[in-house]
């Protein structure tokens, strides 16, 4: 098992068809401890028994992951009651409906910086936050969520395109700080997935129909195997990789057409 005897921190889980969750069962599968953040106390119970099937799992409230003192908060909380960890899994992003419904050029400032703050600005906070507390043990990693829409013009993707290739390159910087001390830092560009996330981009169902057609293995992505190419970057096996931003897309990104 890779990640036998190794803990992992996963940041944002929602649903048993988020993407966190199919990293969590891949890590589980794989030996990982698992601890788990989440949104809002009122989602206690549900979050709960949707994670009742990884044994000694542990879940603690997070509400705003750009915000310093709660990450602060509880962060300090999950290494008081849980030790120092191996690898964190970001799993954290969000845009105002309407700026994924109307054309970019009428994104508002406030949900420019929404989208920045929460999508982008959350990893280098979680990632500086972990340095500051000693949260992550020797040789640690960190590895984040990204998508096609960070290099690429896809309609209704929007600003939240912005926010991801600001993320991709946060990866890049993160990772040439955290190499000093032999950290690693990585992106996962899952294709797409039907997730609540993904309700409010205009016409997904489209976007998975052209992906089916054109990628070289002419399929969509499941949760479960974006999970397990997150298990592969929290491991050992990728010791040598960092900075990078691995696509888990069936192949999509290489066609031009």
């Amino acid at each position: 098992m890779l990640l036998k005897g190794k803990k992992v921190i996963i940041m944002g889980i929602r649903n048993k068809w988020s993407i966190a969750f199919g990293i969590a069962q891949s890590a589980y599968e794989n030996g990982a401890q698992l601890i788990f953040t989440y949104m809002g106390e009122e989602n206690k119970d549900k979050i709960e028994e949707l994670t009742a099937e990884f044994k000694g799992s542990k879940a603690y409230v997070l509400d705003n992951a750009a915000d310093d003192e709660l990450v602060k908060e509880v962060f300090k909380k999950i290494k008081e009651e849980n030790g120092t960890v191996d690898g964190i899994v970001h799993s954290i992003a969000h845009a105002n409906t309407e700026d994924l419904r109307n054309d970019f050029i009428y994104t508002s400032r406030e949900g420019y910086s929404h989208a920045v703050d929460v999508s982008s600005y959350s990893f280098v906070l979680t990632a500086r936050v972990a340095k500051e507390l000693e949260l992550l043990n020797e040789n640690g990693t960190l590895v984040t969520l990204t998508y096609h829409g960070s290099t690429k013009v896809l309609e209704g993707y929007n600003v939240m395109g912005v926010a991801k290739a600001a993320l991709e390159a946060s990866v890049r910087y993160l990772a040439e700080n955290l190499g000093r001390d032999g950290m690693r830092v990585n992106a996962i560009s899952a294709g797409p997935i039907k997730t609540l996330s993904a309700k409010g981009i205009k016409d997904f169902s489209t976007i998975l129909t052209v992906v089916e057609e054109k990628a070289p293995l002419h399929r969509n992505v499941t949760p479960i195997q974006v999970g397990k190419v997150a298990s592969f970057l929290l491991s050992d096996m990728a010791e040598a990789i960092t900075g990078q931003v691995i696509y888990a897309d069936s192949g999509y990104n290489i066609m031009g057409v």
